[in-house]
């Protein structure tokens, strides 16, 4: 069975963030990931993963005014130095922490920008980020996110996103693979985890529609863990859906899979 690493961004928002550390603990994760760990101190973070014998399995590079809406500045030609900038800051972060994946977010594509402008802009910023991101030991990983919830966001398909590693030439550059955008995007969710499983360095989880729990909508996940399993998928699942009513009454979909 998979392993699973609670999404604290997502999850129990009813606690204060750092209170979400021992109730994840509580209910059996051993991992966790979150959007962003920088408006806190490293020292902090590091704290409640130890205190709570968690591992930060994933976070995700800066990615602007997250506040104003922004949701990724990779494919902006005009804020490379500010991408630059954040690889450093997230590196720092992710040592700090023992995380050894780092997402980064394409981006909202500016509607002035062409599309090929966008593509080469996010292709360059990869090449910059993976090999530092190697040097520390690093995984660098880019996420499609789909454009019904997100209209314009520039990385929009597992399909484009394999083109982008593929053209970025990087031996240090990951797919995460995340299954409600991906359902929304293409469907074909099995067959494409199969065939891409080399490339696939982290899946994250939520059911369509709604990006709820595993169980309210149309996928059929006891399938999909059971196929993951089978393929040889030894990475993590983060459980990274918007609970239904809250966290505590919705999650108890896990426990069989935490057992096993």
């Amino acid at each position: 069975m998979p392993k699973f690493a609670a999404n604290l961004t997502m999850l129990w928002n009813e606690l204060e963030f750092m209170d979400r550390f021992a109730v994840a603990h509580k209910w059996g994760f051993t991992g966790v990931e979150y959007l962003f760990p920088y408006d806190y101190q490293k020292e902090h973070l590091a704290e409640q993963l130890q205190k709570h014998k968690l591992a930060q399995v994933l976070h995700n590079l800066p990615a602007g005014n997250w506040a104003k809406g922004e949701r990724g500045i990779a494919c902006h030609p005009a804020r490379a130095r500010e991408f630059q900038d954040g690889v450093g800051t997230a590196i720092e972060y992710a040592t700090a922490l023992g995380c050894k994946q780092l997402n980064c977010l394409a981006g909202i594509r500016p509607p002035h920008l062409d599309p090929s402008d966008a593509r080469e802009t996010f292709i360059r910023n990869l090449q910059f980020a993976a090999p530092r991101l190697k040097d520390a030991g690093i995984r660098l990983l880019i996420e499609p996110i789909n454009t019904r919830d997100f209209p314009g966001f520039f990385l929009a398909s597992p399909k484009q996103a394999l083109d982008i590693i593929k053209a970025a030439g990087s031996d240090n550059l990951y797919l995460q693979y995340d299954v409600y955008h991906a359902q929304i995007m293409e469907g074909d969710l099995a067959a494409t985890i199969e065939n891409n499983l080399r490339l696939i360095s982290h899946i994250q989880i939520a059911d369509n529609p709604g990006r709820h729990e595993p169980g309210t909508g149309e996928i059929n996940y006891a399938f999909l863990f059971e196929h993951l399993d089978r393929v040889g998928y030894t990475g993590w699942v983060g459980c990274e859906y918007k609970p239904l009513t809250n966290t505590t009454d919705g999650i108890h979909w896990i426990k069989p899979f935490l057992k096993a």
